[in-house]
């Protein structure tokens, strides 16, 4: 499995229509919960199983969900688990945290809008047996996830330098691939081969979808609501499901009035009310433990 794949559907499309907004599968939900109350806290602890049923249940995942989920995501090498007395714990793998701090990295330092574009571009050719088709996947899905886009069938792009070789390497291709950095020539319309290269109109349906959503959560007092920690789950979930398939493409390239940065102000708007209270119920209803050296 390749890694980002666990945080979206296996074959990196949405759970539902994006003028639905996403439905997101109960691993989804569970890596953002183990992100937000695992990862942002000492990030080396194990979570009681009921714990985890209590919070996902919040979210409308069933008890039977979430416990075939645990059981998978064990089996698959992302969780961790611990006994104590008659209690099951569970807690992250090195592997779930190293995919856990690309999607922290992705969601609070970047940002959506790429506002300081250097004017290079990385370029990446491939060319894999036809044999290959789960490692062709895997590969798509790795350069999807770090902004990549088809210019050809085996030629991808993306803005700026990015530091691809050693994803390249974790999947076995290094052999199949190569990597360039480059300028477009000023024969190139770069606004153009971004059309071409990138479904801008679904991107964007992504960010608009998640803006009308929450700004309704907003309009309703989501500071003053009973179940933040619920409220901040599916926010995330949500927000990373929006930004799974967006390059951070040069703003000044895009559309008059691309909806990323109002979306992005109204995530972190309803972030910024739901960290205190989603902590302190957490504090109040986790019951955890430390690993197991």
């Amino acid at each position: 499995m390749e890694d980002h794949d666990i945080l979206d559907t296996p074959d990196g499309t949405p759970d539902s229509d994006a003028s639905d907004g996403p439905q997101p599968r109960p691993q989804s939900l569970m890596l953002a919960f183990f992100g937000n109350h695992v990862l942002e806290g000492d990030g080396d602890v194990c979570v009681y199983s009921g714990s985890i049923i209590d919070v996902l249940g919040r979210v409308g995942v069933g008890e039977q969900a979430v416990r075939s989920t645990l059981t998978r995501m064990v089996n698959r090498g992302l969780l961790r688990r611990r006994r104590e007395g008659r209690k099951m714990y569970f807690g992250l793998t090195p592997q779930a945290s190293r995919v856990l701090w690309d999607g922290r990295t992705r969601i609070w330092k970047q940002g959506a809008v790429n506002d300081d574009w250097d004017g290079t571009w990385t370029l990446l050719g491939f060319s894999l047996p036809d044999s290959w088709k789960r490692q062709r996947h895997d590969l798509r899905s790795r350069l999807t996830w770090s902004g990549f886009g088809a210019l050809y069938s085996g030629l991808w792009i993306a803005p700026g330098n990015v530091d691809i070789a050693a994803a390249v390497a974790e999947l076995g291709l290094t052999d199949h691939v190569k990597i360039f950095h480059a300028r477009a020539d000023v024969a190139t319309d770069i606004e153009l081969m971004i059309r071409d290269t990138w479904d801008l109109e679904g991107i964007a349906a992504r960010y608009v979808t998640f803006d009308k959503r929450w700004t309704a959560v907003l309009g309703s007092g989501v500071g003053s609501g009973d179940d933040p920690i619920g409220t901040r789950l599916r926010l995330v979930s949500e927000w990373l499901w929006t930004i799974r398939t967006d390059p951070r493409l040069p703003a000044r390239h895009l559309p008059p009035e691309w909806p990323a940065r109002p979306a992005e102000e109204t995530f972190r708007r309803v972030a910024e009310l739901t960290a205190a209270p989603a902590r302190r119920t957490a504090g109040e209803l986790l019951d955890t433990v430390p690993p197991l050296r």
